[in-house]
């Protein structure tokens, strides 16, 4: 054990430092840490599980990279079909990074019952089609299977079942019309609901009804290896850019590959804000913590006057005896981290498991406060808080080299 340790180890379990003038101020110091770490540990878990959580709800819609065709159709229905080789599937998702892909297609329609009616775009889904997303949304009822012969089984929202006025087993009027030819009589279509999903995001959930693709295709007439688009799913949401361009490049030059986030470009920059928000908690946090540990240090250092002052006069340089105080500071340090660790993750998991705070899903897109908790995150912050306050902390120890041994060991 070095000569500074020793000294510090001696000064922290000394009865009397626990119960000195500078007792109070060093709980003061300790709880700041505490409460630093705690907001931000909160900061940073709700902040990364609000962008998570809203990212994979626009990514069960729509994938995270679409694949359509060139032309100005702005819409949710495909107009024009996408007409593909047997292999093009195979060569996307031979793509290092991507995981599935899917094709699908939409059609607006009005659906109707005996009292209500609404316009909604149904969207056509195969066998291909991964339901992962839906699963987790589903409340009540069952996901429709389209790997058989056709049918009509339907997955709808809550919005449109609470509007409409409808249940797990009722079935509803489709009309369509073809095109913008409205001379022509609408189509009909029955369609059976099977399940309803709740994915909480309003915008979506208001919009679309999940079909069978075939019955788009018979509407369209288009051929059965015919789609509206394509729907990829890669590994790494962090190497979409990357990943977009791979998939470009890949396809046909009458296709393009456009990324969620290009697609609803409104919603991803407002969830970029939440990083803003989280860098300025994170700052005035470790500055507020900061600010407390350097009082402490500071009260530590005047208390413990004639001790350095002895210290100096058996020739001990400013140095080693600066080092005995960061390293009694950095045991505080670490202790407000130890009980804000215990007191954070703790409020995070039980918001985790037991969902105590709810938030408003026409405001947040979630029906709770979600929570990503990650080992890489928990463990940088500790670190980065841990060094940066210790850095602070080295110009008040410049104190140290102002004491003169003489007066500080002068007894009065």
């Amino acid at each position: 054990m070095n000569f500074e340790l020793f000294i510090a180890k001696r000064i922290i379990g000394n009865k009397t430092y626990k119960s000195s003038v500078s007792a109070p101020i060093i709980k003061i110091g300790i709880t700041a840490i505490a409460i630093g770490i705690i907001v931000m540990l909160i900061a940073i878990a709700t902040g990364f599980g609000l962008q998570q959580k809203i990212r994979d709800k626009v990514s069960a819609f729509n994938g995270h990279i679409v694949i359509e065709n060139y032309d100005t159709n702005a819409s949710d229905e495909s107009q024009n079909p996408i007409s593909t080789k047997p292999d093009f599937q195979k060569n996307v998702i031979a793509i290092d990074g991507v995981n599935h892909v899917q094709g699908v297609a939409s059609k607006f329609t009005v659906i109707r019952t005996t009292e209500e009616f609404e316009g909604v775009v149904i969207k056509g889904v195969g066998k291909d089609y991964r339901w992962t997303y839906f699963e987790e949304f589903l409340v009540e009822g069952r996901l429709p299977n389209y790997s058989e012969g056709l049918n009509n089984e339907v997955l709808v929202s809550t919005y449109l079942t609470n509007r409409m006025n409808l249940k797990v087993g009722d079935s509803f009027e489709s009309l369509f019309v073809n095109g913008a030819d409205f001379d022509q009589l609408p189509r009909q279509r029955k369609f059976e609901i099977v399940g309803v999903y709740n994915s909480g995001f309003q915008e979506l959930d208001e919009k679309y009804v999940i079909a069978d693709i075939r019955h788009i295709q018979r509407l369209n007439k288009w051929k059965k290896n015919q789609v509206g688009n394509y729907e990829v799913f890669i590994d790494d949401f962090r190497q979409l850019e990357q990943k977009t361009v791979e998939v470009h490049d890949t396809v046909d030059r009458n296709l393009k590959a456009v990324s969620v986030k290009e697609k609803f470009y409104t919603i991803f920059e407002w969830i970029k804000i939440f990083d803003n928000n989280t860098y300025i908690i994170i700052a005035i946090m470790i500055l507020v913590a900061g600010i407390n540990m350097i009082t402490a240090l500071l009260v530590l250092i005047l208390e413990r006057t004639q001790m350095i002052g002895i210290l100096k006069a058996l020739g001990t340089d400013n140095w080693s005896i600066r080092k005995v105080f960061l390293y009694n500071a950095s045991y505080l340090i670490g202790l407000g981290l130890l009980w804000g660790n215990l007191i954070g993750l703790g409020l995070l998991l039980a918001q985790k498991y037991f969902k105590l705070f709810p938030l408003n899903p026409e405001t947040y897109y979630v029906t709770e406060a979600p929570v990503y908790l990650a080992w890489d995150y928990i463990i940088a912050l500790n670190v980065g808080t841990f060094v940066i306050a210790l850095l602070m902390l080295l110009i008040p120890s410049v104190i140290i080299s102002m004491i003169s041994p003489v007066k500080a060991i002068r007894f009065d």
